[in-house]
């Protein structure tokens, strides 16, 4: 593996002893694949990181665990690394951890984990169950704070959640269908990746809590469990067009937009609103082509950086002044859209 850096850097970025990453290094027999690719995958962060390794200043290793869609663990990824710089004089070094789908057994996996391996801090993004809440726990209790980014996790002992406030971004939508919807008829679909994401639930909430006063005749149709995922999204809007013909809106809280806009075409249904969450490259697409009508968006960049800022906090690497609130919901159209 050709690379520039110390066994101790790799070792440190991995997570593992510096005996096993020469043996990989050196390739050794005796090495599992799974310890190869994370050697692998630990020298490409240190790439494109290491304009960070030229920096003075104290070190934080983060970790960043996501069950989500590419797309967005992508928007992620480089959000964050386009941040890491303005964290100066400190020093942040980021460890990713990305599924799109899993079981809660595998998160707890990969969060007991970074337990036992040690970290600064943890920035996640997880479902809100009794397991993660205890695993977000164990990692508290051994001095690894964690923090929640754009789905919370309240019940645990985790330092903060960074991102909207998703009631007021599932009211903000019911407000926009219902203004571009105007006299016209038609009902809303709204889908969701995974009602055990918190965040997803209260967009849901917030939306049908404003639909109920603004438009109580139009009905909603759920689509619960699509992972967010355009494969699955498909056949389950697909499903729900064919057996509702009044349907002319969607509300879409966790994606798969890519595949719902394929669905209504090919069905040859007309979508007069599409409200969709996050700037990510899909909905990007989308809104220049104007196949959807406004993205709910925050700023990304902005959350990263405050969510390492609230790790660095915790070990006491910032003043008594540092605060924060949550980040406001922006309307993106196409003619207001920022550039990436």
């Amino acid at each position: 593996m050709a690379h520039r850096f110390k066994v101790r850097e790799i070792a440190q970025q991995s997570g593992l002893s510096e005996a096993t990453v020469d043996r990989v290094l050196n390739d050794r027999p005796g090495v599992r694949e799974g310890t190869r690719s994370e050697v692998r995958q630990a020298i490409t962060d240190l790439e494109r990181q290491r304009s960070q390794l030229k920096l003075v200043g104290r070190t934080f290793i983060v970790d960043v665990v996501l069950q989500t869609p590419a797309r967005f663990s992508d928007a992620v990824r480089d959000a964050l690394e386009a941040e890491l710089p303005t964290l100066a004089p400190a020093v942040v070094r980021s460890r990713f951890h990305f599924r799109e789908t899993g079981s809660v057994e595998a998160m707890t996996s990969t969060l007991d984990k970074i337990r036992r391996r040690g970290s600064h801090g943890v920035i996640v993004k997880a479902p809100d169950t009794p397991e993660v809440v205890a695993a977000i726990d164990r990692l508290v209790a051994a001095k690894i704070p964690v923090v929640t980014l754009v789905t919370d996790v309240p019940g645990s002992r985790r330092a903060a959640y960074i991102g909207i406030d998703n009631r007021a971004a599932g009211a903000t939508a019911a407000y926009l269908i219902d203004q571009w919807l105007a006299d016209r008829d038609g009902n809303v679909l709204v889908s969701m990746s995974s009602g055990f994401f918190r965040g997803e639930e209260e967009r849901e909430m917030g939306f049908r809590s404003a639909m109920r006063v603004s438009a109580p005749h139009r009905r909603l149709i759920d689509i619960p469990n699509s992972d967010g995922l355009d494969q699955t999204s498909r056949k389950l809007v697909r499903a729900a067009l064919e057996s509702d013909p009044q349907i002319r809106a969607v509300y879409s809280i966790g994606g798969g937009n890519l595949a719902t806009v394929d669905a209504f075409e090919e069905l040859n249904r007309e979508c007069s609103v599409f409200i969709a969450h996050d700037l990510d490259g899909d909905n990007r697409k989308l809104l220049g082509e104007r196949r959807i009508s406004a993205v709910l968006h925050h700023d990304l960049r902005a959350d990263v950086r405050t969510a390492c800022q609230v790790v660095m906090k915790e070990h006491g690497a910032m003043g008594a002044h540092f605060g924060f609130t949550t980040s406001p919901v922006q309307v993106v159209t196409p003619l207001n859209m920022p550039p990436t």
